[in-house]
C-alpha cells in the first residue's frame, strides 16, 4: 500500500448498507414497548449520505435517530421522540462530511455544557473526552481559556460553544485548526470566517440554547459485547449540582472521627461544582484540575488513582510550558531550539507549578489512599473534591488538614467507561 492510498482511506466514503429504520423492543409481562428510530443522513453536493465512516476507515457505521415511541422502565420514562441534539445536527458547512467521531465528540461535550449554561462557555473535545473547558464573561474569551489549557490537544478537535457564536469567536477558531465547531447559531459573517477552513465541519444543533432542559434526560445506554450480548444502562446523572449538595469530609475508623478542618471558599466552591460536571464527561480512572473557571490538567482513563492524578498534573505543567512558548515564540514548546528561552520558560513554569497553586482537585471516585491527595497537596492546591466512602477517608483527611486544604464530599461516584 502506498503512502497515496493511507491518505486516500481518510477520504474513502464507506458503502453505507445500514437500513434505513432502526426498531428496539423491550417485553416485560407480555406488554411490548419498542423504540423506533431513522437513519440520519445529509444532503452534501448532489448526494444524500450519512456517517463518512466509523471510529476508523474502512468500518460502516450508520448515525439513527429517535423519532418514535415510548419507553418507561419502573418510574423511568425516556426522552420523548424529536428532542434532538448530536442525532439531527444541521450541517451548515461540512468539507470533509462526519464520522462516527465527530458525532459523539460533540455529542460528550453536550453532555457536560447542559450542566454549564449560565455563562458563556466553550468545551473541546478529542477522543471522546474534554482537553480544555471554561468560562468566562465572553464566548471569545471561553474558547481562547478552553484552547490556552491545551492548545496541542485542541489541534483538530471538536469545540462545542453554548451561545451564539460572533465574529470574535470565529476568528479565534479560524486561527487554530478544528474539525468540528457547533453551537446553537451563527451570527452574520461568521460563515465567511470559517468558509476559509474547507474542511471545517460546522454545525448548528438549535436545541443547544435549551440544554438545561436536558438535566437529568434519561435514555437507554447500550454496550455491545464482543459475542453480539448488550449491556442497558440508564445514563449517569449527577445528583450534586449545587453547593448545598457538598458534604464537609468526615469519617469514623476504628472509633475515632476524622473531620476536615477548613471548608471551601466561594471561589473554591464555584471551581469545584464546575469541575465535577466536566467530570460527567471524562473517561474515568480521572482526577483533574481546575482554576478560575478553567481546567488545568486532565488526567482520564488510567487503572490507578494516584497514576492518574500525577498524569493531570504532569500535563499541567506541559501545557503550561507550551502556553508561554506559543505566547511569546508562537511555537510549540517541543519545538522550541533556544536554549535560553526554554530554561526560562521551564523555571517560570516550575515556579507556578504549572498553574496548579491555588487550583482544585477533582476525582470521580474515592482516594483509596493518601498517595493520590499528597500529588495535588505537594503542588499547593487549596480543595479537593471528591466521592467519599474509602475505608481510608482518614487518611486523606489527615493529609489535608496538615497542609491547611479543605475538602468535600459529592457522595456519588462519577465513573464513566
Amino acid at each position: 500500500m502506498t503512502n497515496k492510498d493511507l491518505k486516500q482511506a481518510y477520504r474513502t466514503i464507506m458503502q453505507d448498507r445500514f437500513p434505513a429504520r432502526m426498531e428496539i423492543s423491550f417485553v416485560q409481562d407480555n406488554q411490548r414497548q419498542t423504540l423506533v428510530y431513522e437513519k440520519v443522513v445529509w444532503q452534501i453536493g448532489d448526494l444524500e449520505q450519512g456517517l463518512r465512516y466509523g471510529e476508523n476507515p474502512g468500518q460502516e457505521a450508520a448515525l439513527y435517530r429517535l423519532i418514535n415511541g415510548n419507553l418507561t422502565l419502573g418510574d423511568v420514562t425516556t426522552l420523548q421522540p424529536g428532542r434532538w441534539l448530536a442525532s439531527d445536527i444541521e450541517l451548515l458547512q461540512s468539507g470533509k462530511h462526519p464520522g462516527k467521531i465527530n458525532i459523539t465528540d460533540i455529542d460528550n461535550a453536550l453532555n457536560i455544557l447542559r450542566y454549564l449554561m449560565d455563562s458563556p462557555c466553550a468545551i473541546i473535545v478529542k477522543h471522546n473526552n474534554p482537553c480544555g473547558v471554561a468560562r468566562a464573561d465572553t464566548l471569545a474569551e471561553a474558547y481562547r481559556r478552553a484552547n490556552r489549557a491545551d492548545r496541542i490537544a485542541a489541534f483538530g478537535g471538536a469545540i462545542a460553544l453554548n451561545r451564539e457564536v460572533d465574529r470574535e469567536t470565529a476568528e479565534a477558531i479560524a486561527a487554530q485548526y478544528a474539525e468540528v465547531v457547533a453551537a446553537p447559531e451563527f451570527a452574520e459573517g461568521v460563515m465567511e470566517i470559517f468558509g476559509r477552513s474547507k474542511n471545517l465541519r460546522v454545525m448548528r444543533i438549535r436545541h443547544i440554547d435549551r440544554l438545561t432542559e436536558f438535566v437529568g434526560a434519561m435514555y437507554p445506554e447500550f454496550k455491545s459485547l464482543i459475542d453480539g450480548g448488550q449491556i442497558v444502562q440508564w445514563p449517569f446523572v449527577p445528583v450534586t449540582r449545587r453547593r448545598d449538595d457538598l458534604m464537609p469530609a468526615q469519617t469514623t475508623y476504628k472509633d475515632k472521627t476524622y473531620r476536615i478542618d477548613r471548608l471551601p471558599n466561594d471561589r473554591e466552591m464555584d471551581d469545584m461544582l464546575f469541575g465535577w460536571m466536566i467530570e460527567a464527561g471524562v473517561t474515568s480512572n480521572s482526577v483533574l484540575y481546575v482554576k478560575d473557571g478553567v481546567t488545568v490538567g486532565i488526567g482520564t482513563g488510567e487503572q490507578d488513582r494516584v497514576g492518574v492524578a500525577e498524569i493531570a498534573r504532569d500535563k499541567a505543567y506541559r501545557k503550561h510550558s507550551d502556553g508561554l512558548a506559543w505566547e511569546r515564540y508562537k511555537q510549540p514548546f517541543n519545538a522550541l531550539t533556544d536554549a535560553q528561552a526554554r530554561r526560562d520558560i521551564e523555571a517560570e513554569t516550575a515556579r507556578c507549578k504549572g498553574g496548579l497553586i491555588d487550583s482544585c482537585m477533582i476525582s470521580d471516585a474515592f482516594f483509596p489512599f493518601r498517595d493520590g491527595v499528597d500529588v495535588g497537596i505537594r503542588e499547593g492546591v487549596s480543595a479537593i473534591l471528591q466521592p467519599g466512602g474509602s475505608l481510608r477517608d482518614f487518611e486523606s483527611i489527615e493529609a489535608c488538614n496538615e497542609a491547611g486544604v479543605a475538602m468535600v464530599y459529592t457522595g456519588q461516584r462519577s465513573f464513566k467507561h
